[in-house]
């Protein structure tokens, strides 16, 4: 559907801005009306990492005239295979910062704000308020249940991306107009069901590919453009390089947007969503060790089974040693049970300890009283243990 302009045009554009921005100009449905309207919008990027690198880069280069940018983070080396806003030199850095430094590069003429600081249920508000248009580029499920929360509350706009491996996807909710994230996803998936990039991985182009979708809707929307994600959402497959769309329907019954709401106002995000089940935070309470002990544990010779439950590929980049790789859903499908020994104390870990947790659980319930599991995974056994190895 079509939508009226989302913000007014400013006054003018200066000869310079004019020289800048002439490609936009000569495009008849942006024109200088649209251009006037881009230098007067407030954007606010929530993250500055996979999404938030191209969704910046390309609005600063697209002339909107405020970029708000929350982020608390630090740039690692592990994230400049996708969040091309950061660069080597910037490692250490704060991501904000670095940001900002990127985005004044492209266009000296955008203010860019900073928040940096963790967006949570006590903040959002007062950040959402200032801007426009929300983009939002986070990658866990709590944070974006609280944007599109505070979104329908704020009535403001937002446009959604995620990514994972080759698959990614892009919406524009808008309550006024069309559903909110919650008619399509009432409720998050259970804990553990769905790994994070940080888990499952990320083609790094793919954020280029769905961080410019993002941008182009918000253009759309600022300027009043076009037809908006409105009411769709746009399905990304890059391995078979197909796009395809989906119609997502206003739920009337939405427990945040609906005719009667039960969401009136922010709730406990980290609790909704659930990092780990309550099954896993049972099991892991008094049978988690950190990995010093597991290295005494080791080094006496304790009778253990070190169980290592991520996936293959990440046990080729690094693996604590004697450990014994069997993937999480062997577990949880009941075919590694049968094979455990009994004779020895299993000892189970993964990545950080959420996946092992999980696993725990299942072993607590099948009488492996005695199994534990290791705080901080196989991240913790490097940085605490043996340092020369690499991490992901």
């Amino acid at each position: 559907m079509s939508l009226p302009p989302l913000v007014e045009p400013a006054a003018e554009l200066t000869v310079d801005e004019v020289r800048r921005y002439s490609r936009h100009l000569i495009i008849p449905d942006v024109g200088m009306d649209g251009q006037k309207r881009l230098k007067n919008a407030k954007v606010l990027c929530v993250g500055a990492g996979g999404l938030g690198s191209p969704a910046l880069m390309y609005l600063a280069a697209a002339g909107v005239g405020t970029l708000g940018i929350v982020e608390f983070d630090e740039v690692d080396e592990s994230n400049l295979q996708r969040q091309i806003i950061h660069s080597q030199a910037d490692i250490g850095r704060s991501k904000a910062e670095s940001a900002k430094d990127s985005v004044l590069g492209i266009n000296p003429y955008v203010n860019v704000v900073l928040h940096e600081e963790r967006l949570e249920a006590e903040n959002v508000m007062d950040i959402f308020s200032q801007y426009d248009l929300i983009v939002d580029g986070t990658d866990n499920f709590a944070t974006r249940y609280l944007v599109n929360d505070a979104c329908v509350l704020l009535n403001k706009p937002y446009v959604w991306g995620s990514i994972y491996r080759f698959d990614g996807q892009a919406s524009v909710f808008w309550s006024e107009y069309g559903p909110c994230y919650r008619c399509l996803y009432p409720e998050p998936p259970p804990p553990g069901m769905v790994p994070s990039c940080a888990e499952g991985g990320v083609l790094g182009v793919l954020c280029a590919s769905i961080g410019s979708i993002q941008v182009t809707e918000a253009i759309k929307v600022l300027a009043g453009v076009g037809e908006p994600l409105v009411g769709r959402l746009m399905i990304y497959d890059a391995l078979e390089m197909q796009y395809r769309q989906v119609k997502v329907r206003k739920d009337p019954d939405c427990a945040v947007c609906g005719a009667n709401p039960t969401v009136t106002e922010l709730i406990d995000y980290e609790a909704f969503c659930g990092v780990v089940s309550e099954e896993a935070q049972e099991a892991a309470l008094g049978s988690t060790i950190t990995p010093r002990q597991l290295k005494e544990w080791i080094d006496a010779d304790e009778k253990i089974e070190i169980i290592d439950v991520r996936e293959p590929n990440e046990y080729e980049i690094v693996s604590i040693p004697g450990a014994k790789l069997i993937p999480k859903n062997e577990f949880l499908m009941g075919n590694a049970l049968q094979d455990l020994p009994q004779d020895r104390r299993i000892v189970l870990h993964c990545k950080t300890g959420v996946r092992s947790a999980e696993v725990l659980a299942v072993l607590k319930s099948a009488g492996f009283a005695d199994a534990v599991h290791v705080g901080g995974g196989v991240i913790g056994w490097v940085n605490q243990i043996e340092p020369e190895k690499p991490v992901y």
